[in-house]
């Protein structure tokens, strides 16, 4: 079940607070494999506060077996039952809303950097949402639980191999189960000839959608004509490449404009607009409202029930 809610209360006044991933001692470096309910005694080791929204810049792959994980990623608010996976990828907003201790299952955590090209490529295969809870069907639950199996093993013996053979080993059993979980609901995209575009497009518009609106400007970089990223991302997305642009640069408006105290106008210059009414304007023809009323609206939503509250 998802809708939309997303409080801003209690964050900095004037950015979003980034989560860097920071290995616990003692761990191998580029991944940490632990029980659901050891991630907030992790966060707290590090300063931070699951219960309230962040910005990780890390992958946050959750499988829960028991209970009900209540979570809130940019604006959109899901229920993850047992049975049910849950990957966060890095830069979205999220926000634990239901206490954690009362749940089992486990967490991976890693960065961006410890896949591989490929397996990157193919866990964002066209049509893939940037975040996504999927409950798997029962033969392919028990094709993850296997792989999931053989990661937590590899993982809690350590000793076993020498560290980099350890870490290779963890990077493709790491792999081989991301790949699985994409493809719950059937195979994406192939990477034929709309994928490299598609791909490098909208890693352009990652990059640079604070700086540029334009699909002329991305082309020109990346060497394809207008028509080409055009026609690979209506292929791979289902949308024109203009529209994917204003779509990053309409979330991270959102962004901002709830978990900061930003004024509308600075949050307009933050993602690349010259003028305030260019950017009330852009906003209010996507959403139908003001920045001002988005930010009312949304900030003015019951406070998410904090754990022992009952909610």
């Amino acid at each position: 079940m998802k809708k939309n809610g997303q409080t801003a209360k209690g964050l900095s006044p004037r950015d979003i607070a980034a989560v860097p991933y920071r290995p616990t001692p003692g761990t191998p470096p580029g991944i940490e494999v632990l029980p659901l309910d050891r991630l907030v005694e992790r966060a707290h080791g590090h300063g931070i506060d699951p219960y309230r929204p962040s910005r990780p810049v890390f992958h946050l792959l959750i499988d829960v077996r028991a209970g009900t994980v209540r979570c809130s990623v940019d604006f959109s608010t899901d229920e993850v039952p047992p049975g049910g996976w849950l990957w966060v990828r890095p830069g979205q907003v999220m926000q634990f809303l239901s206490p954690l201790d009362r749940t089992e299952g486990t967490v991976v955590v890693f960065p961006a950097g410890f896949l591989s090209g490929a397996t990157a490529a193919l866990t964002t295969a066209a049509g893939r949402a940037p975040w996504r809870h999927v409950t798997p069907a029962a033969r392919q639950a028990e094709s993850l639980r296997r792989v999931l199996d053989a990661l937590e093993d590899e993982y809690a013996h350590l000793s076993d191999l020498p560290l980099t053979a350890h870490i290779e080993a963890m990077r493709h059993l790491l792999s081989a189960l991301l790949i699985r979980l994409a493809h719950v609901d059937g195979p994406g995209l192939p990477g034929g000839e709309a994928g490299e575009p598609f791909r490098r497009f909208r890693e352009a518009v990652e990059e640079g959608f604070t700086r540029t609106h334009r699909v002329e400007d991305y082309a020109a970089r990346l060497g394809y004509s207008t028509r080409t990223l055009t026609r690979a991302t209506r292929a791979a997305a289902g949308c024109g490449a203009k529209r994917l642009i204003d779509d990053r640069v309409l979330l991270e408006a959102k962004r901002l404009l709830v978990h900061t105290d930003l004024s509308p106008a600075a949050v307009g210059d933050r993602i690349g607009f010259t003028h305030p009414t260019a950017f009330s304007a852009f906003f209010r023809r996507h959403t139908g409202t003001t920045p001002t009323g988005f930010r009312a609206l949304v900030s003015g939503a019951p406070a998410s029930p904090r754990p022992g509250s009952g909610g």
